[in-house]
């Protein structure tokens, strides 16, 4: 066990010296930091559950530094994107209003207070201010830039899915428009809180699922304009028919991506899509855009961003 120690603690002195600056995504449940060397290689990767909502406004000096201890707490230059930079997070980073060019993200970050050699700034998010259309993104902007980097000169419409999925236009590095749709919370709310719950009890994977979640595709995809009135079905369908949990759990998720897609179809054009996000989760978008025949691309939601926090900071020097 000692010798491991020695070992730890030397491999982490190597990792120190490497290190030029540090990329932070601060989300909501969790925070992740990667050391970069000053060829743009990760030399460490770190994580842990404190995200934005378990903090106050006081404890995040302690946290960032506790987490980059033994790897990079001389390092100075600290980028942060995501919700550190709410108004109820570290410091609020003001929105760049819509159209924005993303290329001049690091323009707009905030510096909170720190004490010690870290310098961390926090990259803003993005905001549309029409009047009707309002909307906020903050994390996807850094994402979205990185896809730029990730897929050069690519223009044209960006989905990302998650808790509040983004459909973005894109022109190169300037973010046109942009629209939200609160999907995955909306399921998440369903399941746990509504009547609902009780056609979704006990294990909800397996092959029924998937007949499920076909099912649901297809009903949201035809008439998204329907959806408050199909949701019942999931209850009614267990009640009557018989339908199983991972069955009524596969329906739910389809029917609520299907009336996502399927309520934003004007936004699709015959370009690719790239889909930024979770692999599983872009996956099952993947399946619904085919139906309607478009064709599409996943990019990994940590390196997408990855680039776009490489490409916030190498703008600024």
């Amino acid at each position: 066990m000692a010798v491991r120690g020695k070992l730890a603690s030397a491999r982490e002195k190597v990792l120190a010296a490497e290190v030029e600056w540090v990329a932070v995504d601060w989300g909501t449940s969790n925070l992740r930091a990667w050391g970069m060397d000053a060829a743009g290689e990760i030399t460490f990767a770190r994580s842990s559950p404190d995200g934005m909502s378990r903090l106050s406004r006081e404890q995040y000096p302690d946290v960032l530094t506790s987490l980059l201890s033994g790897v990079a707490e001389n390092v100075e230059d600290v980028l942060i994107c995501g919700m550190a930079g709410a108004r109820q997070g570290w410091i609020e980073a003001p929105y760049l209003d819509a159209p924005a060019e993303l290329g001049r993200l690091a323009q707009g970050a905030v510096a909170p207070d720190m004490p010690g050699p870290l310098n961390p700034r926090i990259l803003p998010g993005v905001c549309l201010r029409d009047l009707g259309a309002e909307d906020v993104m903050r994390g996807e902007e850094t994402q979205l830039l990185g896809l730029s980097s990730l897929l050069p000169g690519f223009s044209g419409l960006a989905v990302m899915p998650g808790t509040h999925s983004k459909w973005a236009l894109l022109s190169g590095t300037k973010l046109e428009r942009f629209s939200s749709a609160m999907t995955g919370e909306i399921f998440e709310l369903l399941r746990t809180h509504s009547v609902l719950r009780h056609s979704l009890g006990g294990e909800l994977e397996g092959e029924d699922r998937e007949r499920g979640f076909e099912a649901g595709l297809d009903q949201g995809l035809e008439r998204p304009e329907r959806l408050t009135a199909t949701l019942f079905k999931v209850r009614a369908g267990s009640l009557l028919s018989g339908r199983s949990a991972p069955w009524c759990a596969g329906f739910l998720s389809g029917l609520l991506i299907g009336a996502e897609i399927g309520g934003q179809r004007d936004w699709i054009g015959e370009a690719e899509i790239p889909l930024v996000g979770s692999v599983g989760l872009c996956g099952l978008y993947q399946m619904a855009f085919a139906r309607l025949g478009a064709s599409t691309r996943i990019i990994d939601a940590t390196d997408a961003t990855l680039a776009g926090l490489k490409a916030a900071r190498q703008a600024q020097t």
